[in-house]
């Protein structure tokens, strides 16, 4: 139902993964994940090691987060991040890079897992693991089934829809084996028996390596997608893979599944087998007009300028640096903000390419409706959020948009719909909560 077609414009993925040495100097949020901000554990004038812990995930939705580098921590302060808010964070002067103790940083493969389904849950909650796809829910939540609910499917998003990104197809090629492992333990996790891999076709290369490796793991299976964008969502995979409709303001357990994403089933691998915290990722920095679009294996909280200059600098007709993709990103107004758990990409547009059209009245089109995966009316919201109606806004279905941005991309007469729709879905979720104490 609904979505877009945008160019694809994957410009780096060919390139394969190169591990960035880590910088001078890290700054790592306290709230890198969806839920309450992690309590610090060390002071200023500390000295840490890499993958020790430096706060706590105290909260039942919350995340642990671990040191990326090693060094001194030479304060714990309020600093901007990549959403563009300021938030606490620990700041690391990088000496040397020693890691703590019990952490396998050999690349040999683990196949067996002696660990149960309360022990795995545990080790990924210990480990900090977050959805690796931009969400960042905690991970061991998702292994905990809520009484009364049954898990029938694990569900792998390898879609990566969005244009121009690159991370999950190439983590596919690099680390596949590592990435059926790690669904192995999510399964026995959950207690399923069945997993699904969904791949769209603009992948083959991932496609055909992804099949050849599932035939040796018993109830793994790699399922060919149309491309289309959003089909990464949650509920839209699930409905392209098992035709089964999450209902509104539900979550993907009501229907049996549980979703994960490609990189979240590495970071379990190296979490469980490895006892590795999740203190690096895959990021992809690239860009019509980028020098050396790449994919890059980023300590958390190095600086998006690092990036950058890696894939060749900063090009002379950049007009805006997006973090994440270029349907769902959001600019940036600082290029020192550190990269996060949830950093898929660095994306750089022109001049010509960050340009909005000027906004003009309403054609009366529908294309808006048509594309809206959700099946919801984006301009009929736009209009009650702009006029702060909020309840009528609840009532038709706000806070069940994805915020893809598929309304904004299709209109012709240039209007900012999810803008709007943004701003109004925050405003209806502070009234729910304050109607909820």
């Amino acid at each position: 139902m609904g979505g877009v077609h945008p160019p694809e414009k994957k410009f780096a993925e060919k390139q394969s993964i190169e591990r960035l040495d880590p910088p001078k100097m890290v700054v790592i949020p306290l709230s890198q994940h969806l839920g309450v901000p992690a309590v610090p554990v060390v002071e200023k004038g500390d000295q840490v090691r890499c993958g020790q812990l430096i706060a706590k995930g105290e909260a039942f939705i919350s995340a642990h987060i671990h040191a990326s580098v090693s060094g001194k921590v030479v304060k714990i302060d309020q600093v901007t991040d990549t959403s563009g808010y300021r938030k606490m964070s620990v700041v690391i002067q990088v000496e040397g890079d020693e890691w703590e103790d019990g952490i396998d940083r050999d690349e040999t493969l683990i196949k067996e897992c002696s660990l149960d389904a309360g022990e795995i849950a545990r080790k990924i909650q210990e480990m900090g693991v977050v959805g690796m796809g931009g969400a960042t829910f905690p991970s061991h939540v998702k292994m905990m089934v809520p009484k009364g609910k049954k898990a029938t499917h694990l569900i792998i998003n390898g879609v990566e829809c969005e244009p121009c990104l690159t991370a999950d197809h190439r983590l596919m090629i690099e680390k596949g084996e590592e990435i059926m492992v790690g669904i192995t333990i999510q399964m026995k996790a959950l207690g399923v028996d069945k997993a699904i891999i969904g791949i769209e076709n603009n992948k083959p290369d991932a496609l055909a390596h992804m099949k050849k490796l599932a035939k040796n793991y018993p109830g793994i299976s790699v399922e060919a997608l149309k491309v289309k964008y959003p089909q990464g969502a949650e509920k839209q995979l699930i409905k392209a893979l098992l035709n089964r409709e999450v209902p509104s303001g539900k979550l993907p357990i009501e229907v049996g599944c549980v979703v994960h994403n490609v990189g979240t089933a590495f970071a379990v691998y190296e979490a469980v087998q490895k006892n590795k915290p999740l203190v690096e990722r895959v990021v992809t920095v690239s860009g019509s007009s980028v020098g050396k679009p790449s994919n890059f294996l980023v300590r958390i909280g190095t600086p998006v300028s690092a990036l950058i200059d890696a894939a060749g600098g900063l090009p002379d007709d950049a007009g805006k640096v997006i973090n994440g993709g270029p349907m769902m990103g959001k600019a940036l107004n600082d290029l020192e903000v550190p990269v996060t758990k949830g950093t898929s990409g660095i994306l750089v547009f022109t001049k010509k390419e960050s340009f909005r059209p000027q906004e003009q009245l309403c054609i009366r089109c529908a294309r808006c409706l048509t594309i809206c995966p959700m099946g919801l009316e984006p301009y009929l919201l736009a209009v009650l959020a702009d006029k702060k109606r909020l309840e009528e806004c609840e009532d038709e279905g706000i806070m069940d948009c994805m915020e893809c941005g598929s309304c904004l991309y299709i209109c012709p007469s240039g209007k900012p719909l999810l803008d709007h729709i943004r701003v109004g879905k925050n405003r209806v979720g502070k009234m729910i909560r304050e109607r909820n104490g």
